[in-house]
C-alpha cells in the first residue's frame, strides 16, 4: 500500500500498528531513496564540488553533429578554466564571522565556565567547520555522544549522509534521524562495499544493512539493536531527544553556491571559449585560391615542412591571409560585469577599491561590508538557535554528573567578527574621546590593544616609574 505522508499530522503517525501500514524498515528505505534523489541533496554535492573548484566546466565536451549521431571532437581545442569564486566567498564569510574566538554571555559565571569545560578548548574549531559545512551544503549536522571514558563528545556528520525526520514544517524539532553511509569491508579475501543504516529516535538507536532494496538488521552492530544512546557505568541511558543538532546556513537550508552557480558557470564558459579561440586561430586564417593539394591537411603539411605550397592556377590562384580579431574591450567588460554580479549576489566584499581609495573611511567600510554582514547575520541567527539546542545536551550531561541543574539558565552565544577598520581614523577618535568616556572603553576600541586588562596594568606600571621622587627622598645628609 502506497503512503501519502501528507495524510498524517506528523511522522510519528506512520508508525502506528496497522496491518495495512508499511513496516518501519520499508518507510526508512523509502525516506533514504527519496532523499538520495532529492534536489536538496543534489545541491549539497554541488556546493561541496564548487568549493573544491570542481566546477561543471571541467566535464565539458566538444561535440560534433554527424549523420550517425553526436561524437566528441577531440581535434578541437577544449580548454576548461574553472574559477574558485565559491571558495573565495565562503572563505571570506567564515573568516569574517567564525575565526575569532566566540564569547558566552550569562549572569552565572560559574555556569559559563562549566559549559566551556564540557565543550572543550577546540569548540571554536568545531564552529568553524560547521560554518564551512553549512555554507557548502545548506545544513550541517552535529551528533552528540558520551565516549568510553564517560566524557561529552561531538562529531560532525556529512550532511549528505543524514535524512532528518522533522516533527514540524519549520524544521525546529526532530522525530528521528536516519544516517546511511558506505563502508568498505572484507569478506574472506574479497573486498566489497556495504551500505550501513542507523536510525536514531529520542530514546534508542537501530542498526541496519541495505541489501538491494531492503533493510535487514545489522547483526555486527550490537546484533542490530536497538540500544540506548549511551551508558552511565553499566546502565544504558537516553538523551530524551534525538542526538543530532542542525546548524543551518539560512532558513531555506540551501548552500551559498545555489545563488551564484549560473553566473560562475557563465564566467567559466566565456573564459574557456576565449582561450579556445586564441589557441585555434594561431593568429592567421589562410584563404586558398587555385590550390593544387587534395585537402587542407596537405596544405598545412606542405606549409609547415616545405615552407611552400603548390598552386595549379598561377594567374588567378594564390594564398591570402586574414587576421582574426577579438573584441577585447567587449569581452573584458563582459567578464568584469560577471565578476561584479557574482560578488554582489554572493554578498561578498567589493574588490573595486579604486572607487573607495586605498584607505576607506569607517562609513565607506560599513558600506563595503554591508552584503557580507547581511549574509553573516542569517548564519548567526541560525547558529545561535542551534547552540541553544546544544545546551540541552550539555545541561543533561552536567546534571547526570552531579554538577548542578542549569535548565533555566539563559546563555547568549556572541560571535566576534573580524571587522576591518581605518586605523588612523579610529585612533584619532580614541584620542578625541579622552575625558568623555573611560580610559578602559577607549583602550577596548583602540586597534593596537588586544588585551585591555594587561594594557591597563602596563599603563599603571609606566606611570609609577615616571612619578617624581617624594620631597627629601634621596638627599644626602
Amino acid at each position: 500500500m502506497l503512503l501519502n505522508l501528507f495524510n498524517f499530522r506528523n511522522f510519528k503517525d506512520l508508525f502506528r500498528n496497522d496491518i495495512n501500514m508499511m513496516t518501519v524498515e520499508e518507510i526508512l528505505y523509502n525516506e533514504i531513496k527519496e532523499f538520495q534523489a532529492s534536489d536538496r541533496r543534489a545541491w549539497m554535492v554541488i556546493g561541496d564540488r564548487y568549493y573544491r573548484c570542481e566546477n561543471d566546466i571541467l566535464n565539458r565536451r566538444i561535440v560534433r553533429h554527424t549523420e550517425s549521431g553526436d561524437i566528441e571532437d577531440r581535434s578541437k581545442a577544449n580548454n576548461r578554466l574553472a574559477h574558485g569564486f565559491v571558495k573565495n566567498l565562503v572563505d571570506e564569510k567564515i573568516g569574517y564571522l567564525l575565526t575569532k574566538d566566540y564569547s558566552l554571555k550569562c549572569d552565572n559565571k560559574e555556569y559559563i565556565e562549566k559549559v566551556k569545560n564540557v565543550l572543550g578548548k577546540y569548540f571554536q574549531y568545531t564552529l568553524t567547520r560547521l560554518g564551512y559545512e553549512a555554507s557548502n551544503k545548506g545544513i550541517a549536522w552535529l551528533q552528540v555522544y558520551i565516549n568510553e571514558q564517560g566524557k561529552f563528545g561531538m562529531m560532525i556528520i556529512p550532511a549528505e549522509q543524514c535524512v532528518p525526520l522533522w516533527k514540524d514544517n519549520t524544521h525546529t524539532e526532530l522525530y528521528g534521524m536516519i544516517r546511511y553511509y558506505v563502508q568498505t569491508v572484507y569478506e574472506g579475501k574479497e573486498k566489497k562495499q556495504i551500505t550501513r543504516v542507523e536510525y536514531y529516535t529520542d530514546k534508542e538507536v537501530y542498526f541496519y544493512v541495505l541489501d538491494n532494496d531492503h533493510l535487514i538488521p545489522d547483526i555486527e552492530q550490537y546484533e542490530g539493536g536497538p540500544i540506548l544512546h549511551y551508558k552511565k557505568g553499566e546502565e544504558g541511558r537516553s538523551w530524551g531527544k534525538v542526538p543530532f543538532i542542525a546548524w543551518k546556513n539560512n532558513h531555506l537550508e540551501y548552500p551559498d553556491v545555489k545563488f551564484i552557480k549560473s553566473l560562475v558557470d557563465a564566467y567559466d564558459k566565456s573564459r574557456s571559449e576565449i582561450d579556445n579561440f586564441i589557441e585555434e586561430t594561431k593568429n592567421l586564417i589562410y584563404v586558398l585560391k587555385g590550390y593544387g593539394g587534395e585537402n587542407l591537411s596537405d596544405f598545412m603539411k606542405d606549409l609547415n615542412y616545405y615552407r611552400a605550397i603548390k598552386i595549379d592556377d598561377p594567374e588567378h590562384g594564390g594564398v591570402d591571409t586574414l587576421t582574426p580579431k577579438i573584441d577585447i574591450q567587449a569581452a573584458k567588460e563582459h567578464f568584469e560585469q560577471l565578476k561584479r554580479d557574482i560578488n554582489e549576489f554572493g554578498q561578498g566584499v567589493p574588490k573595486d577599491l579604486d572607487k573607495y581609495g586605498n584607505s576607506p573611511s569607517g562609513t565607506a567600510l560599513k558600506f563595503l561590508y554591508s552584503g557580507l554582514d547581511l549574509k553573516c547575520n542569517h548564519l548567526e541567527v541560525e547558529f545561535r538557535q542551534s547552540f541553544n539546542q546544544l545546551l540541552y545536551f550539555v545541561n543533561r550531561y552536567l546534571a547526570e554528573n552531579g554538577q548542578g541543574n542549569y535548565e533555566n539558565e539563559n546563555v547568549e552565544l556572541i560571535f566576534n567578527r573580524d571587522i576591518q577598520i581605518n586605523e588612523t581614523e579610529t585612533i584619532n577618535n580614541c584620542v578625541n574621546s579622552k575625558g568623555i568616556i573611560s580610559d578602559e572603553t577607549i583602550l577596548a576600541n583602540h586597534p593596537w590593544v588586544s588585551d585591555v586588562e594587561e594594557e591597563l596594568k602596563q599603563i599603571e606600571k609606566e606611570r609609577k616609574s615616571e612619578e617624581p621622587p617624594m620631597f627629601g627622598e634621596g638627599d644626602e645628609e
